[in-house]
């Protein structure tokens, strides 16, 4: 990256071809912003789009709004909106629930089908650095089912590779770690994974609308995500489930609730599991949240994921070259790979008093987030993220720094969330 003084920065968002899409956010004034990668800013239709909701669906159609204002088939339409984003196709994707529910729905399923082939299989490989929501639902549901079923643990994607054996019955992954933004290799893993006879769990919570992602075309079997990350659906958003067609209508998934039946105001006392990937919708759905989760699908449409790739990789690079030549004086060190093909969008640098650091950028409008041990984290959404920020948050983290102000009182106090 060669845009090392503020002027090169403001050339570069002259020229940004996603510049004109900043103005369809609502970013507040005097905040750089750079924690979308774990909740995405408000489009600005989000506020008009859910009064819609609350004020004329829910408010005038009432009831009927099921009907009218199509409230039963939003979980398809949103997903079949997503599907580009991810490399799924039509009708594949469904927006529903939250991202460990889905996580278990899939990853029960994945395991029925192993019970079918191959009943010796009892193992899920996943790392000891996954997102820890992905470990405790893999680890309640073996526990839930018993008979041998058991979670195995690598330390660094290195080992993932010598943990797939003959007993591996899913490998359970996240595209991009949530804590170093490491970007696996979809495609070679899961032929890997393939080769050996386990299937494929991808969380793609840092990946969806971050960097291209092509599931059918890796050959993956499984997927779940968020969509208030770089999606920006709103906190709490509903989250989205894949299941490659081959294996999506094997069995009904074990969450089977009224809305993934066959015929749910038939009300028969059986279950029928619908065809597709409906199946996996469980109860009556959040409409106003899933109406907000369109709005920031609306975005997306308006580009691609190959010209929002190139601009977050120039973003991360900057930002990483900046860092490292303005703070070089500071014990700053790098947890994101340096290459671009094992990078998302979001960059990682541990301090020895990361949360004391990102408590004082933050009191100076520059919002990170931290994430344990010892690292301030940064993410870089192309939609909104302007060069010309990258270069002030860092000026402000040279400052802070340089100054000494993280080491306050009031920078060693936690919240609940950090």
């Amino acid at each position: 990256m060669t845009a090392m003084t503020r002027e090169q920065c403001l050339a570069l968002d002259q020229e940004d071809p996603l510049r004109r899409l900043r103005d369809q956010f609502a970013l507040p004034q005097g905040v750089i912003y750079l924690d979308g990668n774990s909740l995405g800013a408000r489009p600005r239709s989000a506020a008009a789009r859910a009064a819609e909701v609350v004020s004329e669906e829910w408010g005038t159609g009432l009831i009927r709004s099921w009907n009218t204002a199509g409230w039963f088939e939003l979980p398809q339409r949103l997903g079949n909106m997503l599907a580009p984003l991810i490399g799924a196709g039509e009708d594949e994707v469904v927006v529903t629930d939250t991202t460990s529910s889905n996580l278990f729905k899939v990853l029960a399923a994945a395991l029925r089908v192993q019970q079918t082939r191959d009943p010796k299989r009892k193992v899920i490989v996943s790392e000891a650095s996954n997102f820890p929501t992905d470990l405790y639902i893999a680890q309640g549901l073996a526990d839930l089912l018993q008979q041998g079923y058991s979670l195995r643990l690598v330390n660094a994607p290195e080992e993932i590779d010598a943990a797939v054996d003959a007993d591996t019955a899913v490998l359970m992954l996240t595209h991009v770690n949530y804590k170093t933004g490491e970007m696996l290799d979809m495609a070679s893993v899961t032929e890997m994974a393939h080769a050996r006879g386990a299937l494929t769990v991808w969380d793609l919570a840092h990946s969806a609308g971050a960097v291209p992602v092509a599931l059918k075309a890796s050959g993956a079997d499984y997927a779940v995500g968020c969509t208030y990350k770089y999606l920006n659906g709103g906190p709490g958003s509903p989250a989205f489930l894949w299941v490659a067609p081959s294996l999506r209508d094997a069995f009904w998934q074990p969450l089977s609730g009224w809305w993934g039946h066959a015929a749910p105001f038939a009300m028969e006392p059986g279950y029928r599991p619908r065809e597709g990937v409906a199946r996996f919708l469980c109860g009556t759905q959040p409409i106003a949240s899933l109406a907000m989760v369109e709005c920031g699908l609306d975005i997306y449409a308006q580009t691609d994921m190959a010209v929002l790739r190139a601009k977050s990789l120039m973003l991360t690079d900057l930002f990483i070259a900046l860092v490292e030549t303005r703070c070089a004086a500071h014990p700053l060190e790098l947890v994101t790979p340096r290459a671009h093909a094992r990078r998302g969008s979001h960059v990682s640098f541990a301090h020895p008093d990361g949360f004391a650091v990102v408590q004082a950028l933050i009191e100076r409008g520059v919002i990170g987030d931290y994430r344990e041990p010892r690292i301030a984290r940064f993410g870089f959404t192309p939609l909104y993220t302007s060069f010309t920020e990258v270069w002030d948050a860092v000026e402000i983290l040279r400052d802070v720094l340089d100054s000494g102000t993280y080491k306050a009182e009031r920078h060693q106090t936690r919240g609940l969330v950090t």
